[in-house]
Formats: structure tokens, sequence, C-alpha cells
């Protein structure tokens, strides 16, 4: 029975390794086609979230400070004034007067803090396209350009990006870019090329401000924690439209965080997962996890077959890994980093497992149970200990 059960795991790492090229294929030809070109100059506002000091915060407000965009603004909101980030905002909107603008959150008529914070900066918002844009996000001078681009289609609703991770020093942050650049962001363009299937990152978004308004506002996503995925639905369900995936990356800047850090992070994201999708479709995502499965193959049948299959599985995803990176990042991962993706992969592994069984997640400063849909259960927020809200890892 073991030797069986062993062969069983085995087969459906194989055949999670063959989507994982797969996904690799569509990332490439994604990335190798050329982004289209805007016509006209529409004006933009850009909503962005902060709650406390991210990673180089300063150099990410300064990416956005240098799009070649001739009508943009960038609104910083910030919930209260107490937190470090309504100083920073207030500084960089002084040092760019006309450009940037430091709001503070006007009411909370929702559950999910970042989506209370949009509703705010959406109503201040001056333009009529909107751009969600979360604090730790840093993007290419085209970024903007490429969204209005997109939008000049009636038949695109929304506008999300691909993802990549730079900055990494400590291991947390290397794990998570190792996961964005190997799973995540291959996952939202081959969800779209090959299986017609929209994801929307919720670290960039872009919506007409007609459009948005036609699904009810940010306030029909106030009382769910995935607030880009129920968003991203309604655009398709109720407008009849379509999402846009852009050919430029945006990323994500992470430092200094530590394994617990991304532990924590991806075992939130496993729960808001399986709350959106379902139990069946959650258990389904263990095929993209050829490491995970074939180290349980070993633990059914720790003999040399299994641990040799074991190896040229843990090669072939650190070969995927290593070509997704260099899709994605300017030379992408060194060799070094590269040789800890199984490592990363049984420890998402674990996270991945914990959704299964958990309800509720600890997610900027509050601990919230996740219903069905990522709806937030009515019970009042619980606030955690001041130590874990300074952490605000983000979803």
């Amino acid at each position: 029975m073991a030797h069986g059960l062993a062969l069983l795991l085995l087969a459906a790492a194989g055949l999670g390794t063959a989507l994982l090229a797969l996904q690799l294929a569509a990332l490439r030809r994604h990335l190798r086609t050329a982004p289209p070109s805007p016509r006209g100059a529409p004006g933009i506002s850009v909503l962005k979230p902060l709650c406390g000091l991210d990673d180089e915060l300063e150099g990410n407000l300064a990416s956005f400070a240098a799009q070649d965009w001739p009508r943009f603004e960038v609104l910083l909101g910030v919930k209260d004034p107490e937190d470090p980030a309504w100083a920073a905002a207030r500084d960089f909107a002084a040092r760019h007067p006309g450009r940037f603008r430091a709001v503070l959150q006007q009411g909370a008529p929702g559950s999910n803090p970042k989506v209370n914070q949009l509703v705010t900066l959406a109503r201040a918002a001056r333009h009529d396209i909107l751009v969600v844009s979360d604090s730790n996000v840093r993007v290419e001078p085209g970024y903007l350009a490429e969204i209005a681009a997109h939008l000049e289609d009636p038949g695109v609703g929304l506008v999300t990006h691909p993802i990549v991770g730079v900055g990494e020093r400590r291991l947390g942050s290397l794990f998570d870019h190792l996961h964005l650049a190997g799973s995540v962001a291959p996952g939202v363009v081959a969800a779209q090329r090959l299986a017609r299937h929209d994801i929307v990152v919720g670290k960039s978004m872009a919506f007409r401000r007609a459009d948005l308004r036609s699904l009810g506002g940010f306030e029909s996503a106030k009382d769910v924690l995935a607030e880009d995925y129920v968003l991203g639905r309604m655009v398709g369900r109720r407008l009849g439209k379509r999402v846009a995936v852009g050919h430029r990356p945006v990323q994500d800047v992470s430092v200094s965080r530590g394994l617990s850090d991304f532990a924590a992070r991806y075992g939130r994201w496993s729960v808001i997962q399986r709350a959106m999708t379902g139990r069946a479709v959650h258990l389904s995502q263990a095929l993209l996890n050829p490491v995970l499965l074939g180290a349980a193959a070993v633990a059914a049948e720790p003999a040399p077959p299994a641990l040799l299959a074991f190896a040229g599985l843990c090669a072939a995803k650190v070969g995927i890994d290593a070509a997704c990176g260099r899709a994605l990042r300017p030379g992408g991962f060194p060799a070094r980093h590269l040789l800890l993706v199984p490592a990363k992969d049984l420890l998402y592994g674990l996270a991945w497992a914990g959704g299964l069984v958990r309800s509720e997640v600890t997610w900027r400063g509050n601990r919230i149970r996740v219903l069905s849909g990522t709806r937030i259960a009515p019970e009042p927020a619980r606030e955690v200990p001041a130590r874990a809200a300074a952490a605000r890892a983000l979803p």
C-alpha cells in the first residue's frame, strides 16, 4: 500500500511539474509581447493606502513621482494621524506639491481596512482613471501609460499586473520573492492565457471611475477580505468586460522579513484562497507544489527510488523557478538563492495545509474570521498586540 501511495504522489508531482512548465511558457510569451501605446492622455489618480512604514517607502513613492505621464496625481491615504506613515505622506506631498496629496481616512463603511481607505481616496480623487497601488509597490516609468492604453479598449474593465519581488536581504523576503516569481506571477498570466480565468493582483488594479461606479464603488467590497478577487469577478459578471494583465511587472519591495513573516503571509493567503475557491480547488493547488508531493512520497516509502525521484523533482522545480526569475527580474536569482527553492516550497506547503483547517487571519493589526467568499465575520475585529501590528504583513 505504501508503494502504491508513493507512486501516486510521484505521478501527481510529475503532472504538477509539467503544469509549471506550461505556466513558464505562458509567462515568457506574455512578457515578450510589446505593451500597447496610448492614443490619448487621460488624467489618472493613483490611490495608495499606507499603514506603517514599508521597506524603502521613499523609493517606492519616488517611482510614481518619476512616471512619464502628463496628467496624474498620487493620493497617499492614512487611517490614523498617529501612524508614522502620516508624517511620511505629508513630507513627501510637501516635496511634490500638485502631484502628491496626503489624505486622512474619513469614516469606516466596512470591515476591510484597506477598502475603507480606498473609499475615502476615491472620493478625493480628481481624475476618471483610478489606480489602486499598495504602499510597498515600485513601478517602471511606463506603468501609467500602459494602463491608459489598455483602458482605451471599451471591452477592458480592469487592468492588473504580474508581480515580482525585489530587495531581499533576509530569508523571509527571499522566500517571498522566490514564490512571487516562480508561482504567483506565472500563475496569474497562465490562468488568463491558458484557461481564460482572470486573477486580479490587488497590489495593482486600475478602473475607469464609471465602471467602478457601476459595480457599486469600492463599497461593494467593503466586507470581504479579498477585494481584488471579488472586484475582478464582478467586472466579468456584472459589466461583461474582461481583465487585462499588464506586460510590465510591478515590483513588491521587501527587504527584512523573517521566515515567520513568510509563513504568516502565506498562511493568510491560504485561508483566503480556500475561502474564495472552496476546499476542493484549494486541495488541487497541491499539484503545483511537486516538491511537497515528492516529500510526501518519500515519507510514504523512504526507499532509494523515491529519494531519487524526489531529487529530480527538486532539480526540475529549481530550474523552472530560475527561468521564471530570469524572465521577471534583471539577472534573475543567484544560484545560492535558487538552491533554497525546495525549502521554500516545503514551508509554503505547511502554510497551504493550514488553510484547510484555519478560518482566522491577522491583517493590518486585526484578527479577522474569514467566511466563504472571503466575507469578514460580522463580529468586531479584535486588535492584536502592537508588535504584530507593526509587522503589518500584507496579504
